[in-house]
């Protein structure tokens, strides 16, 4: 009896494993809603209360649609992808964010978004998708539980701590963490804003074999990206012997994911993080293994789709203006972030444009600060509560 019972237990836990990859451990679909249990009732309701709901943005009558509106499938052909990462800390920048990309977008219905959530954030990701569903009633999302510990052994020391978040690894992930029926996905870093038509994003072709489209800034010192010692090595910095490598910000991206699994530039990425744990080549965290993997071989975005750099100089903190020409998408890379220094009433100028977009509830600090603080109980079981 034991033996049988034994053999059970093994069967069932190989089965988890096959249903919940490593990268995450949980999915929860929407737009269903589920009812809390009563325990963690207060905490949510605090959450909930830390936001306004947003405008209900509809589709017009041009828009083509494939799906039944209570019942949308995140493999449905007609749907433009959004991979987003949510935490506690950037959560004001993400509701933004999501607001400014339904406000503009011409088929706003059309829109899904995949958010993906830490694992050991003090707001867990129950707690996380409850606050998105209140705050977007209508949304089509899913939120996925990132496994830290899939990149934390991988992960360095940076010049700034904040770039050893094992989140901002989330990107490196996608093409395992997202169902294979999702083969296209524009990631979007948490601090930024959308201020036109998502879809002519979507709509950008990686041509050739390219895996992945971004802005490209190649009047930027490339050299500066990596140490000395990288540099001086003949054989690391053949790698870009054969390319042209401009820098490019992986805040913004399109991603082709089908041929991101058939690359396996998942295991491409982490080979050169492995190498840096063992021998120092960059400083920068995140942003490295990106560029000695793809540039040089970057669908090349029109500018206009990603603005960066207002979040200021990382050691002064000074305000920045926009580059010259239009303006798709604006991006608070940087140590400022516009939430932060509207609150401080250190806002640079640009900041007021960011803030329209934002729909936290000023009137509710007092329960957040009980949120906040609220994080061990709420991780219990939510595994259970996300298969």
């Amino acid at each position: 009896m034991f033996s049988f019972r034994l053999y059970a237990a093994v069967s069932f836990l190989l089965s988890l494993s096959v249903l919940f990859p490593p990268f995450c451990i949980g999915i929860r679909s929407f737009p269903t809603r589920a009812a809390a249990s009563s325990g963690d009732d207060d905490v949510i309701a605090a959450s909930w209360s830390r936001f306004s709901e947003a405008p209900d943005y509809r589709n017009g009558a041009e828009c083509a649609t494939s799906f039944n509106r209570e019942m949308v499938s995140s493999c449905d052909p007609s749907l433009v992808h959004i991979a987003m990462t949510l935490d506690s800390e950037y959560l004001r920048g993400s509701v933004a964010a999501v607001h400014s990309v339904l406000k503009h977008a011409s088929c706003p219905e059309n829109v899904f978004f995949h958010f993906v959530a830490a694992e050991f954030d003090p707001a867990s990701p129950r707690v996380l998708t409850r606050l998105v569903r209140s705050t977007f009633p209508s949304l089509n999302f899913k939120v996925y539980i990132f496994r830290e510990d899939t990149v934390i052994n991988l992960i360095s020391t940076s010049i700034r701590v904040a770039l050893e978040n094992p989140l901002n690894y989330a990107r490196n992930y996608l093409g395992d963490i997202l169902g294979r029926c999702v083969d296209r996905v524009i990631y979007l870093d948490s601090d930024v804003l959308v201020v036109d038509d998502i879809h002519k994003l979507w709509n950008i072709s990686l041509t050739g074999s390219r895996v992945i489209g971004a802005p490209e800034y190649c009047h930027a010192n490339f050299t500066k990206y990596f140490t000395d010692g990288f540099w001086s090595d003949p054989v690391l910095s053949r790698v870009f012997s054969t390319r042209k490598p401009c820098y490019f910000n992986t805040g913004v991206m399109v991603m082709d994911l089908r041929r991101w699994r058939e690359g396996n530039f998942r295991k491409k990425i982490e080979n050169w993080m492995e190498l840096q744990r063992k021998r120092r080549i960059y400083d920068l965290g995140s942003l490295p293994p990106f560029l000695l993997v793809f540039a040089g071989n970057v669908e090349a975005i029109d500018h206009r789709w990603n603005q960066h750099g207002l979040g200021g100089d990382n050691v002064r903190g000074s305000c920045r203006s926009l580059h010259p020409g239009p303006v798709s998408l604006l991006h608070w890379s940087g140590k400022g972030k516009p939430w932060v220094r509207l609150e401080s009433k250190k806002a640079c100028p640009l900041d007021h444009v960011w803030e329209p977009y934002d729909l936290y509830n000023h009137r509710n600090t007092a329960k957040y600060q009980s949120f906040s603080s609220f994080s061990a109980s709420t991780l219990i079981g939510f595994s259970s509560y996300l298969s």
